[in-house]
């Protein structure tokens, strides 16, 4: 044996013994909790990720990689995800989102948003669209560089890391793309449709969705801006240490627990490491004072279990706070946000701003001026569009797990499980001849209507209605099913000034014939409704509708059914003039068949045009009825209502 081959050493490991391999398990299943999928399958099996990446999913390899060189510099980005069943989510669910994203104001300019591709900077929709129906999925992401301000454009931003993105998965994308430089915090809106280059369903693996996207866009943010200097980090952490949400500070205090406890006076002694333990220091002395922190000895502290909730709830306020005082332009109001549990008061006012509070699952969320000189915040329903609240408009909002108070009176009126309107009409004749009982019927009969469509009562006559005996509690958890908490009705679509001289039935004379309500202050919107209400009654005193009896103002009989009325007949000439069709009033109780042609807005509401070959009626539309637009449909109307029928089938129509 030479000297050369006595020096040379070559290891030769055996199988590993079973001890080994119990703790090799162990150590994968620590990396697996801590997000490491990718890496455990690498340690298990070197061959598996591109054995097993067609199996689960796109991107498995690429997720382990990306970012390895990314450090504590390295420039922050956030990356939201929703994957889109397309037949859960409705035919409609992408046209609705792209017309959410590239809405009027989020350009950099103010002006509407415009979409682009991965060549084209003004993409065609209408052919995105297209190509994904029928699709399985799709995917949606919100792309937030924090340092986007910095950054001159987007676009070049979001088409290099959907290149990449390409060369990870392996496949090209089909995808488009809005900007977003509305809020503080710049970002760029993807839809990206759920098929290959092959056309096959596009899977992305879920490490990939989880850390693989996010590790690349950082690593993106840091090639086009460089690695954040120590003074960059520096400043950004100096002006958490007082925020009243959850930080950065926050996070690192919440990994340093050890045992339930913090040791913050111990650890590495170079200057960089004791200026940030100063900072968690200031941390953690600002959390003492909010109640969230406790220094137990010198340099040991415990945090509250509350810490987190606590925070992020504290900054969702402080976020709802700076949007209603945006909405409000510096007037002067009490700041309230509506409450969903039981017994909260409902609240009426004019839309003074709107908006998505949640961008990527496109819930939207109103600012009202109430009528009782408070400003509100409301979140919409899940399925709420935005465009159905005009800003201006008057809507009315309460929570859903409160019962109505006109369930609540039909009950009380309710005679051996039977309801008749002839019977409630009567009596509130006999106990206020000043109020318009035709007017407060008709309400209780629209929601009458609303009620029978979950078989929660029955109509067995015209004007006679069976009830439940708790019928209020079922009107209530229907309220709350369907509402998700927060009941919100458009009551006007017009602006209170443009209603005080206008021919139709206003929700300024719902106010006056009193089937509309609520506390009314002098203060704010209260104030203008009362100047409103003003001039409304001395327009309606012009149009002979309404008489001065010295203090007392006294109105015609069935006020609001001549105004709906007045208000038609001068719609159906200019419909005449435009279509050719002769117009055909409607009488109460009638019913009317015909094709749903179109919606009609007036200052009495929402009309649906209905063509029965030889001529058109307006009925008052419902939501429900605009799904079957072009379609044979059948109403009822009562007053200022309908009920619906639709299809053709003999015998039991589908009725709502």
């Amino acid at each position: 044996m030479s000297r050369r081959d006595e020096n040379t050493f070559k290891v030769k490991p055996g199988a590993p013994k079973t001890r080994d391999r119990q703790f090799l398990s162990r150590v994968l299943t620590e990396v697996s909790k801590a997000g490491g999928k990718a890496l455990k399958a690498t340690l298990s099996h070197p061959a598996g990720p591109a054995r097993t990446g067609a199996r689960r999913g796109r991107g498995q390899v690429a997720a382990g990689l990306a970012g390895r060189s990314l450090g504590a510099h390295s420039r922050r980005v956030v990356i939201k995800t929703r994957l889109v069943v397309l037949k859960q989510a409705g035919a409609r669910s992408t046209q609705t989102h792209l017309r959410y994203i590239e809405r009027d104001g989020v350009s950099r300019d103010g002006e509407r948003g415009q979409a682009y591709g991965p060549a084209t900077d003004e993409a065609d929709l209408p052919a995105f669209e297209e190509r994904g129906r029928g699709g399985r999925h799709q995917f949606r992401f919100i792309v937030a560089p924090e340092d986007a301000d910095l950054m001159d454009e987007l676009r070049p931003y979001t088409r290099e890391l959907m290149t990449r993105m390409e060369a990870d998965l392996g496949t090209r994308l089909d995808w488009v793309a809005v900007d977003h430089w509305d809020t503080d915090n710049p970002h760029t809106h993807v839809v990206l449709r759920g098929k290959d280059q092959t056309g096959k369903d596009l899977i992305i693996a879920r490490e990939y969705i989880s850390c693989g996207m996010r590790q690349r866009a950082s690593e993106l943010a840091n090639e086009w801006l460089g690695p954040r200097t120590e003074l960059e980090i520096r400043h950004s952490l100096a002006r958490e240490v007082d925020q009243e949400r959850w930080t950065g500070l926050d996070h690192q205090l919440q990994q340093e627990l050890r045992n339930g406890s913090i040791e913050v006076g111990r650890g590495p002694q170079d200057a960089v490491a004791r200026q940030r333990r100063t900072l968690l220091i200031g941390r953690l002395q600002r959390l003492q004072v909010m109640g969230l922190a406790q220094e137990v000895s010198p340099a040991n502290w415990t945090l509250s279990p509350a810490h987190e909730p606590t925070l992020r709830a504290m900054g969702e306020r402080g976020d709802i706070v700076r949007t209603m005082q945006r909405a409000l332009s510096g007037q002067p109001r009490e700041l309230a946000v509506l409450d969903a549990k039981v017994g909260a008061t409902p609240v009426v006012g004019r839309i003074v701003g709107k908006g998505l509070a949640d961008e990527l699952h496109e819930r939207g969320y109103l600012v009202l001026d109430g009528i009782d000189g408070r400003a509100h915040y409301l979140r919409l329903p899940i399925h709420a569009e935005l465009a159905d609240f005009p800003t201006g408009g008057i809507v009315e909002a309460r929570s859903g797990t409160e019962s109505r108070q006109a369930d609540r009176t039909i009950v009380s009126m309710a005679r051996d499980g039977l309801y008749r309107t002839d019977l409630h009409l009567a009596q509130i004749r006999a106990a206020s001849p000043a109020r318009d009982a035709d007017a407060e019927v008709e309400s209780h009969t629209r929601r009458l209507e609303a009620l029978r469509r979950p078989g929660i009562v029955e109509r067995l006559a015209d004007g006679l209605w069976r009830i439940p005996p708790d019928m209020a509690e079922q009107g209530r958890q229907y309220d709350a099913q369907r509402t998700g908490g927060v009941a919100v009705e458009l009551r006007s679509h017009l602006p209170i000034e443009r209603q005080t001289r206008v021919i139709g039935a206003t929700w300024l004379d719902q106010q006056l014939v009193g089937i509309e309500g609520g506390k009314m202050t002098d203060r704010g919107f209260g104030g203008e409704v009362r100047e409103a209400l003003k001039e409304r009654i001395g327009f309606l005193t012009e149009q002979g509708l309404t008489e001065r009896r010295g203090e007392r103002v006294v109105l015609a009989r069935n006020l609001l059914s001549t105004l709906r009325g007045r208000d038609i007949e001068t719609a159906a000439k200019v419909l005449q003039a435009e279509t050719g069709l002769a117009h055909r009033s409607i009488a109460d109780g009638e019913r009317v068949t015909g094709v749903y042609r179109r919606t009609v807005l007036l200052a009495s509401g929402r009309f649906a045009m209905i063509d029965d070959g030889m001529g058109f009626s307006l009925v008052p539309w419902r939501p429900l009825v605009e799904q079957r637009l072009g379609q044979t449909v059948t109403a009822i109307v009562r007053g200022g209502s309908a009920s619906w029928e639709f299809g053709r089938q003999r015998g039991h129509p589908f009725v709502r």
